[in-house]
């Protein structure tokens, strides 16, 4: 095993990839912030392009972090639900099956159909635990067990308990507005009996929810009500080897969503919980920071998030995006301001693209600097998407993302004699 002489941490900005804009004159939101931490860095260091996954293919926020932590997602990705589970809390048995899930606004129509007016319930913050509680006081249907958890935002986590599951169904979520709810579909005999129960039971948070105190509340101030719940991304818990095993250095995770926090805690990996971090536009970028650089201090590894520049992008909000790049630039100038670089290699990125004009996730790469112990610098002086195209490092898939850190501080293991 080798002896790490250093240690490695990854900032994340959440979506942070773009494509030029045009009201940005061109520039994507962040070649047009004001970002000078994150060009002091890429100017001490190493800098190229990441796809996360691989070239040309959009990378969901699970998928990507298992790739950038070392963990082949073609291999080991068992769908999104198991980890949101973990992350809010829940205790996911095995058999179980688990979905992520959000708050919606729906509409009834005269066919019977609900029309979803916003996938998102405009982004409620406040009340979900209450309407949580109502729809876990629905009765078992068809012996199933349905048990939700609300997470940040109108992200709650869902999971069916029960004999005879099969996780192979569809979503509820249609992932569009102005779409119906979806029908569930199986593809196995086991999975239809699955999908009719857990339409039915999507039909009954409909049921429960429309007229919530919380909902009627929401309507009088002119609010969307969260009155649907929609469930997506069904899986079943993964068998991941522990980071610790993986790489032999032992790791921490600093991220506001839940998705995330399962993640670390399936790899058996240290999750921190920060005060005023909330996951939205409002989030205490310093906060993370502080509980970076206090990670740091008993880990040999740390990967820090920022949430808000994906929030950006799926609102198709190019100035707030600006801005939350800015933040991202406020979270990177505290950690360089209180790390010893001789000491450590720190790799700024993001987790994927999340394009304003998308406003999805989509298959660009993404800017990579890699700065610190060991580092070979290039001719790069700004960070942003077209500067580190430019760079030493190339252009690199996310699975060797970890490789690169582990070599430079010494935890690499030879390969061969």
């Amino acid at each position: 095993m080798a002896h790490p002489t250093g240690k490695a941490l990854i900032l994340l900005g959440d979506g942070l990839g773009d494509r030029p804009v045009a009201d940005l004159g061109g520039k994507t939101p962040l070649e047009a912030a004001q970002t000078p931490n994150l060009d002091r860095l890429a100017a001490l260091g190493e800098c190229g392009l990441m796809d996360p996954i691989r070239p040309g293919v959009p990378a969901g926020s699970d998928t990507a972090h298992l790739s950038m932590l070392g963990y082949n997602p073609y291999e080991s990705y068992t769908g999104r639900g198991p980890l949101e589970a973990l992350g809010v809390g829940m205790d996911v048995r095995r058999g179980d099956l688990a979905f992520r899930c959000n708050f919606a606004t729906v509409e009834p129509q005269p066919d019977g159909s609900l029309l979803i007016v916003d996938r998102r319930a405009g982004r409620i913050a406040e009340g979900t635990a209450e309407l949580a509680a109502a729809v876990n006081a629905l009765p078992p249907m068809d012996g199933v067990q349905f048990i939700l958890r609300e997470s940040i935002e109108h992200r709650a986590a869902l999971l069916m308990r029960g004999d005879g599951l099969d996780a192979c169904v569809s979503d509820a979520d249609p992932h569009a507005e102005g779409a119906a709810v979806a029908v569930v579909e199986g593809r196995t005999e086991a999975a239809q009996r699955t999908a009719g129960t857990l339409n039915a039971w999507v039909r009954k948070t409909y049921e429960a929810l429309d007229e919530h105190p919380v909902n009627v509340q929401r309507r009088a101030a002119g609010l969307k009500p969260a009155n649907i719940i929609l469930p997506r991304g069904c899986g079943v818990a993964p068998h991941l080897k522990p980071f610790s095993e993986q790489w032999g250095v032992r790791g921490a995770l600093v991220v506001e969503v839940g998705l995330i926090k399962g993640l670390g805690r399936y790899l058996d990996m240290t999750v921190a919980d920060v005060p005023g971090a909330t996951g939205g536009y409002d989030t205490d970028e310093i906060a993370l920071a502080k509980a970076t650089l206090e990670a740091l201090h008993e880990h040999e590894f740390v990967l820090c998030n920022l949430k808000s520049p994906d929030l950006a992008g799926h609102d198709g909000n190019a100035e707030a995006k600006v801005r939350c790049c800015a933040q991202l630039d406020r979270l990177v100038g505290h950690v360089l301001d209180h790390v010893d670089l001789e000491a450590t290699a720190i790799a700024v990125a993001g987790d994927h693209s999340t394009p304003v004009s998308v406003r999805d996730h989509s298959g660009d790469p993404l800017p990579l600097a890699i700065a610190g112990q060991g580092v070979r610098t290039d001719a790069v002086a700004a960070f942003g998407e077209r500067p580190c195209a430019t760079g030493g490092l190339g252009r690199i898939v996310g699975h060797d993302l970890l490789s690169v850190l582990m070599n430079l501080i010494g935890a690499a293991e030879k390969y061969g004699a």
